[in-house]
C-alpha cells in the first residue's frame, strides 16, 4: 500500500532567512518576502508534510504512521511518530545561538517532545561566513552564564570558516549557531524545542527582542562536549561516505553516474539529491529528482533502482 513518497515542503519565514530556496533549491516561495527553512519530511504537532505524488496524494505523513506504521519502519516499526525532520535552511543573516534539549528533558515539555540531535551539510557558503558549535576549552557553566549576562556570549564560542560539503554534527545539549551567508541541509529529530542565549542584539518583526530561554538553556547544555568541528568522512565504497553514525540516524553522502540499487533492507530510506539529476525507477514517483527534491522510500519497497545520467549527488538517511 505504500510506494516512495514525495511531500509537499512546509516554509518557515524567520527573520533571519533569504531568497536561496528558491533561486538555487528551486523551492515555490512567495515571489516577496525573506524564507529560512523547508520543512521536507516532518511529522511533529508544529507541522505534517503531506503527500504530493501517487494514490495517497494529500494524506499527511502522521496519518500514514498511524495507518501504515509497520509497512514504513519495517524493523523500526515500533515509532509512534516519524522520528526525523529533514530540512534545508537559507542564512541570510546570523541565527540565534542556542542549543536543545535530549529525550529526558524533552518528554518533561508540555506539549511533550523529542530531543534534537541534529547534523548539518553545507550547501553554499559566502566568503567568510562562519558557523559557531561547541564551547572553547574552559568554559563551564559558571563562565558561560556571566558572559551571556554581558552580552558576550561570542566569546565562549568555538568559531570556524566551513567548506561546500563539510558536515557538522550537533548532539543534543550543544551550543551552536549557523551563520550568514550558508545554505545548509539538516537532519535532525523530529523536535522542535530551541532554548536561545543570545539573538545578538537584534529585534524581531515586531519590533521587540525575540525571547530568550537562558536559564533552561544553561541547564540543558553539555558542558563536557567541548569545540565542534567538521566531520571526518568515512569511506565505505566507490560511491557511499558516511558522514554521521549515531543513535538517532545514520547520514551518508551517495556520488555517483548510471545505475544504483537501494537494496530493501526492512527499514526506510530518506534521499535528498543535493546535485544532478536522479531518475527513480518507480510509476508514482515525479521525474527527474532534481537539486532540492526529497524522496522518502518506505520499508515495504522492494529493491529501487536510482539511474544518473550524470553525476548525481545524495543524502541518504536511515535509521541505526
Amino acid at each position: 500500500m505504500l510506494y516512495p513518497l514525495q511531500f509537499e515542503p512546509l516554509f518557515q519565514q524567520y527573520i533571519w532567512g533569504g531568497r536561496r530556496l528558491g533561486s538555487i533549491l528551486h523551492k515555490p516561495i512567495a515571489e516577496q518576502g525573506d524564507f529560512a527553512e523547508s520543512w521536507e519530511i516532518v511529522d511533529h504537532h508544529d507541522g505534517q508534510s503531506v503527500v504530493a505524488n501517487g494514490p495517497l496524494a494529500g494524506q499527511t505523513l502522521g496519518n500514514l504512521v498511524k495507518e501504515h506504521g509497520a509497512a514504513l519502519f519495517g524493523q523500526h516499526e515500533s515509532q509512534a511518530s516519524f522520528p526525523l525532520l529533514f530540512k534545508f535552511l537559507d542564512c541570510n543573516r546570523n541565527l540565534s545561538v542556542q542549543v536543545h534539549p535530549d529525550d529526558a528533558r524533552g518528554a518533561l515539555l508540555d506539549p511533550p517532545d523529542l530531543g534534537k540531535t541534529e547534523a548539518w551539510v553545507i550547501l553554499a557558503a559566502e566568503p567568510g561566513s562562519c558557523l559557531y558549535a561547541g564551547l572553547k576549552r574552559g568554559f563551564d557553566k559558571e563562565a558561560l552564564a556571566r558572559e551571556v549576562s554581558r552580552g558576550t556570549t561570542e566569546l565562549c564560542l568555538h568559531k570556524f570558516e566551513p567548506q561546500v560539503g563539510d558536515c557538522i554534527f550537533i548532539p543534543a545539549g550543544t551550543v551552536h549557531a549557523l551563520g550568514e551567508g550558508l545554505l545548509v541541509a539538516e537532519i535532525q529529530q523530529a523536535s522542535n524545542t530551541t532554548y536561545r542565549l543570545f539573538d545578538w542584539n537584534r529585534v524581531g518583526h515586531d519590533g521587540q527582542p525575540r525571547p530568550l530561554h537562558i536559564e533552561a538553556g544553561l541547564e540543558a547544555i553539555d558542558y563536557e562536549r567541548g569545540p565542534v568541528d567538521a566531520q571526518q568522512p568515512v569511506v565505505v565504497s566507490e560511491q557511499i561516505t558516511e558522514l554521521v553514525r549515531c543513535e538517532k540516524f545514520v547520514l551518508e553522502r551517495w556520488e555517483f553516474d548510471g545505475t544504483v540499487t537501494l537494496p530493501n533492507d526492512d527499514r526506510f530510506h530518506l534521499l535528498a539529491v543535493l546535485s544532478g539529476e536522479l531518475d527513480v525507477q518507480h510509476e508514482f514517483v515525479q521525474r527527474p529528482l532534481s537539486i532540492g527534491k526529497t524522496l522518502l522510500v518506505p520499508a515495504c519497497s522492494a529493491d529501487l533502482q536510482l539511474v544518473a545520467a550524470e553525476v548525481t549527488t545524495l543524502l541518504h538517511v536511515m535509521l541505526p
